[in-house]
């Protein structure tokens, strides 16, 4: 699955990064490295959706980050 949008930092149960995905929808990122972390970002990243997972965050579903790119 490819998604673009904007990482945005949280500061919800000690913090979650989330992509804020141009189809409007926010998933909570997993994965990548910390250079993804930038607050404010644009990227395309790919990966899955890991519907068998919860977190304390409840930022939306997890987005496991398997590559990703600056835009």
């Amino acid at each position: 699955m490819k998604l673009t949008g904007r990482v945005v930092y949280r500061d919800l149960e000690g913090g979650v990064w989330v992509l804020e995905a141009d189809d409007g929808r926010t998933y909570q990122l997993a994965g990548g490295d910390r250079k993804i972390k930038k607050d404010g970002q644009l990227v395309e990243v790919e990966g899955q959706v890991d519907h068998d997972v919860m977190t304390i965050g409840m930022s939306g579903p997890v987005f496991n980050v398997s590559t990703y790119r600056f835009k």
